[in-house]
């Protein structure tokens, strides 16, 4: 991928001035998502924030698909960054995660404003609710610039396949602008509360929401299954190695393999049946096992559904706002248990200034 796209030197030169924000006092937001820079829903949000023409919009999100990538980042190898043209808007796409397009985008490198006024990460194709927080590049984007210490909202839409279309992310921008504008307004007055971020989810009827909830995390989580898949679509060589024991299993036989795995699709018995890949009489190796899975995941959540919690209330029809933070610590009385365990485990060796 080239480091830039070619732009017209009159283009150039514009887009220059709006990264630096020259003659342009308008507040800056930046938008990122995890579904790319081409997805409906961060599409959608741009189109809208544009047409307000009260925002000097940024955009830095993924080239292609980054969903569930959770806050990962981008750490031994390189980035590329292209220029993508969007009328009215400065715009680049990475290599990178969501974590990642932030990171560089609050560094200086390629936007020339010292910061953003607040981070926008979405719109999501798909709920982000309770435990499903941990697992979402659209929330750690969001996360990401609060860690920098930039305001900021993951804003999601509550996808239902065969129910949802594309154009629904136009409404659901339009059922959040509202709360951005109040957040911007507010930031700029400095009247706005700081210690958090926000996650916003629009339920699937977003024309027909009930309003906007203040929730907290709730507990729900998306269930995934995992089936036995034949090689078709994987490489012929597959290099595993396994750092605790210093295994390396080298290649796996294609053949082998697709018979083993179409047995096991017609055995009427749960085992799973592991083809074995064994070295060749010389090298000494002991017979290793392979076998591919694919990971299902269904597109509904459980858990808690009370309407204080954001997966509760999201199914009731509200958008929900839940404030997010950075911590992970557990409950006082939770810690006051552990640490009068750690006292009574006498063969810990454990200080008492625990």
């Amino acid at each position: 991928m080239d480091s830039a796209a070619t732009v017209p030197p009159q283009q150039a030169e514009g887009s220059e001035q709006r990264q630096k924000g020259e003659g342009d006092d308008r507040p800056i937001l930046l938008v990122t998502n995890d579904d790319g820079i081409n997805a409906p829903g961060i599409r959608s949000l741009i189109a809208l924030l544009l047409e307000t023409g009260r925002y000097n919009v940024c955009v830095c999100a993924p080239d292609s698909e980054k969903s569930a990538v959770g806050h990962s980042i981008t750490a031994y190898s390189k980035i590329a960054v292209r220029q993508v043209m969007i009328a009215g808007a400065t715009a680049f796409e990475l290599s990178g995660t969501p974590a990642d397009c932030v990171s560089l985008s609050l560094s200086g490198e390629i936007f020339q404003w010292s910061k953003p006024s607040l981070v926008l990460s979405g719109i999501n194709k798909g709920s982000n609710c309770g435990y499903h927080i941990i697992y979402s590049g659209t929330v750690a984007g969001a996360r990401e610039a609060f860690m920098y210490g930039v305001p900021s909202m993951a804003l999601s839409y509550d996808w239902r396949s065969g129910h949802s279309h594309d154009t629904d992310f136009r409404i659901a921008a339009e059922a959040c602008l509202p709360l951005i504008d109040a957040v911007v307004s507010h930031l700029m007055e400095g009247s706005y509360p700081q210690g958090f971020f926000l996650n916003v989810d629009v339920p699937s009827n977003p024309a027909q929401n009930k309003g906007y909830k203040v929730t907290m995390q709730g507990t729900s989580v998306i269930r995934t299954k995992w089936k036995l898949v034949t090689p078709d679509s994987f490489p012929l060589s597959l290099s595993v190695k396994d750092q605790g024991i210093g295994i390396q299993i080298a290649q796996l036989g294609l053949e082998a393999s697709a018979a083993g795995a179409a047995r096991c699709e017609n055995s009427n018995t749960k085992n799973v049946e592991i083809e074995s890949v064994a070295g060749s009489a010389n090298d000494g190796a002991s017979e290793l096992q392979h076998l591919l899975f694919k990971r299902k995941v269904s597109e509904h959540e459980y858990g808690e559904e009370g309407n204080d919690l954001d997966f509760g209330a999201l199914q009731e029809g509200y958008i929900t706002v839940t404030p997010l933070g950075l911590k992970s610590n557990v409950h006082s009385d939770i810690h006051t248990s552990f640490k009068s365990w750690v006292s009574s485990v006498a063969e810990l060796g454990i200080t008492s200034a625990l």
